[in-house]
């Protein structure tokens, strides 16, 4: 299977970046082919301008768009790693989904309104959070996963097979971090198993 993970996390110690090696690590064991989008280090520009509506409109793509979408056209799988911001996030992801998700890629208009185009993709997403899991437990872990889950990835048309939220990431242990990082490995490991 062939896997394209999307990282935004401008900091190479940081946790996400563990996972996001990690990850790596146990897909490439598995035998699967991968394709990274390390969305800081490529400095991705996640303003959607006037000039990228223009080429849409016209039926052009900037090259830079057109590279990534490449990329989802080839995977079977999305693996999404992002630490959560202000209940959502970061600005460089949300503008990545702006820019490439197109109308004409992602969606379009059909006899019963928008249709998704990506079936038979499928998405899994690991965030991590700086509040404890209590915090979110009044309704925004559902209100996350409505407007990420559903919103985007369902909206265009992508199963999402889990959303694993990692709490507490600055102030846990280094053993529990550990143990969210080899987590990561399992829950990968399940969803995607072995090529044979």
């Amino acid at each position: 299977m062939k896997h394209h993970i999307i990282y935004a996390n401008h900091n190479d110690g940081s946790f996400n970046h563990a996972v996001k090696n990690k990850i790596e690590e146990t897909l490439k064991n598995a035998g699967h082919e991968i394709f990274v989008s390390d969305l800081y280090a490529m400095q991705f520009n996640p303003v959607l301008t006037s000039e990228d509506l223009k080429r849409l409109y016209a039926g052009e793509i900037a090259p830079e768009i057109k590279a990534e979408q490449n990329k989802i056209a080839e995977a079977d799988v999305l693996v999404i790693i992002y630490p959560v911001w202000w209940t959502s996030m970061p600005a460089i992801l949300k503008g990545y989904i702006d820019r490439v998700f197109q109308y004409g890629f992602a969606y379009k208009a059909g006899s019963n309104g928008i249709e998704g185009m990506l079936h038979g993709k499928k998405v899994i997403l690991f965030s991590s959070t700086g509040q404890p899991k209590e915090a979110y437990e009044n309704g925004m872990y559902n209100a996350m996963d409505m407007t990420t889950n559903t919103g985007i990835f369902e909206f265009c048309g992508i199963e999402v097979l889990d959303h694993v939220y990692f709490p507490s990431i600055m102030t846990v242990t280094d053993e529990i971090r550990s143990q969210y990082i080899e987590q990561a490995a399992e829950i990968i490991s399940k969803l995607s198993p072995t090529v044979k």
